[in-house]
């Protein structure tokens, strides 16, 4: 069967929370949908939950299930689901978040009345506590990026202009298919790694601030490395890793009008990994030493590259040298600027 819309939805052991999440999705009233459950390989009662909505629901029939031979964590789950889904345009959606139900309804009018690659929507981020529930409004302006690198200079212009999470937008599969995008297979910052190289690749992408997601933000969730009381090194080295991937592929990018700003993006994110090492550096197993610290900072320019940047040298030009200088005075540099930034 064809469908315009697939809400991929990877699941793995939320069985407390995934009835909420399908019954939302369930209930969109835009109808085109395949409702794709990536099973990854949990072990509690999820995917007996969303087989029970499979047999039983009105809308069970466009519940498509695939599972994962192994658990591969959830960059691999999104790529099997960019992989599989048969819809024209794809929607991520997280096995124990909601949406309200005209969700895919605007996010596809958006899409066809701009002609549009990608459309954001904004978000409600719910804060479930003991005896109240806290809701913050995470908002987007009506906007419209419809020729050439404009959204591209947008979306690099600043470091959180647009969030990093890829559940905030309705995309064409084929931005992803054809420009052979793929998630990192990590666990934390999948999703920066994605939304950072996207804009690249688009060049009508629209913006509307009607509320199209609720986050709903709980203890426990895969969101960043902070409130743990053990952070394996390798985790952090994992992600760095993954951000290596961005700095590369940025050579391809060189001549085009945005490439100092993304290069500015991808190191400040580098910077940002390094802020977060400070902060936890007491539960992290093994410790960073000052040199792989240092190293984090490595940038893929050399120095003539970036004095002849089209623009921010200087800003490229202070993180490039955080790469450069001694590991003690660069860990030393990077502390005092993180601390004066408030991010340690």
């Amino acid at each position: 069967m064809a469908y315009e819309v697939t809400i991929g939805i990877p699941v793995y052991n939320i069985e407390r929370y995934v009835r909420l999440a399908m019954d939302s999705a369930l209930a969109q009233t835009f109808q085109s949908i395949e409702f794709l459950v990536l099973d990854d390989c949990g072990t509690d009662s999820s995917m007996d939950i969303v087989r029970e909505y499979q047999q039983n629901h009105p809308r069970g029939k466009d519940i498509r299930i695939v599972r994962q031979l192994k658990n591969g964590g959830i960059g691999n789950a999104r790529n099997r689901i960019i992989d599989e889904s048969s819809g024209k345009f794809l929607f991520f959606m997280d096995s124990d978040d909601t949406l309200p139900s005209n969700a895919i309804e605007l996010l596809y009018s958006a899409m066809k009345r701009y002609d549009a690659q990608i459309v954001y929507g904004s978000n409600e981020r719910i804060y479930n506590e003991l005896d109240a529930q806290k809701v913050e409004v995470e908002s987007y302006s009506d906007m419209q990026f419809l020729h050439g690198d404009e959204f591209a200079d947008y979306a690099y212009d600043s470091f959180g202009n647009i969030t990093a999470n890829v559940w905030k937008y309705l995309i064409d599969i084929n931005v992803y298919r054809e420009n052979h995008l793929r998630f990192p297979t990590i666990n934390y910052w999948e999703d920066f790694v994605m939304t950072v190289d996207l804009p690249a690749y688009i060049t009508r992408a629209v913006f509307i601030s009607d509320i199209i997601y609720q986050y709903h933000c709980r203890a426990g969730s895969l969101s960043n490395y902070q409130k743990r009381d053990l952070i394996e090194k390798q985790e952090i080295q994992d992600t760095i890793e993954a951000l290596e991937q961005l700095k590369q592929n940025s050579h391809s990018l060189k001549d085009r009008s945005f490439f100092h700003k993304r290069m500015y993006k991808v190191m400040l994110a580098e910077f940002y990994i390094v802020c977060a090492i400070f902060r936890n550096e007491n539960v992290i197993s093994p410790p960073f030493e000052k040199r792989e610290i240092r190293d984090i900072m490595s940038c893929p320019l050399a120095f003539s590259e970036i004095m002849h940047l089209r623009g921010w040298r200087f800003r490229n030009l202070l993180l490039f040298l955080l790469g450069e200088l001694p590991p003690f005075f660069s860990v030393a540099t990077m502390r005092v600027i993180g601390r004066c930034r408030k991010l340690i």
